[in-house]
């Protein structure tokens, strides 16, 4: 990949290894004239993220989890054929599975921590409530009995 522009980084210093990358390529549909019938501009880029040691543990076994409708047989897959050079796709599929692999192995937000609602919000719509009430029972016919 001479000239590819430089390492694609995950999170910190965790990056794409570019030994663990497999690239594939073919025909591109869509427009490109002449052109597209002689070019293999589609990229098909592969990662085994089950068998990889450039990631952490916590990080493989997180993105593992959360990719699994994605996987397979442990392989992620990213395809790119949107630019008409092949160049620019693979750049594209590269980024697009950075980027993937940075949100999979992202930490779990924090747990939201309950709190209790003040006493003075909760007495204001109960005498809203009230008030509302006393407004629509004036509004009713009197029967006069």
């Amino acid at each position: 990949m001479d000239g590819m522009s430089g390492p694609h980084v995950i999170r910190g210093s965790v990056s794409l290894p570019e030994a663990e990358l497999v690239w594939r390529f073919s025909r591109s549909s869509g427009p490109g004239g002449q052109h597209v019938n002689t070019t293999d501009t589609a990229v098909e880029l592969r990662f085994d993220l089950a068998r990889t040691e450039s990631l952490p543990e916590v990080w493989k076994r997180r993105a593992l989890e959360r990719l699994a409708g994605r996987l397979t047989d442990g392989i992620v897959t990213v395809r790119a054929s949107e630019h008409r050079s092949q160049w620019r796709n693979r750049e594209s599929a590269a980024v697009r599975l950075a980027a993937l692999l940075a949100e999979a192995t992202a930490p779990p937000p924090r747990p939201r921590r309950p709190t209790r609602i003040p006493r003075g919000i909760n007495e204001r719509r109960l005498r809203e409530k009230k008030q509302r009430s006393q407004t629509k029972r004036g509004r009713s016919p009197k029967s006069w009995d």
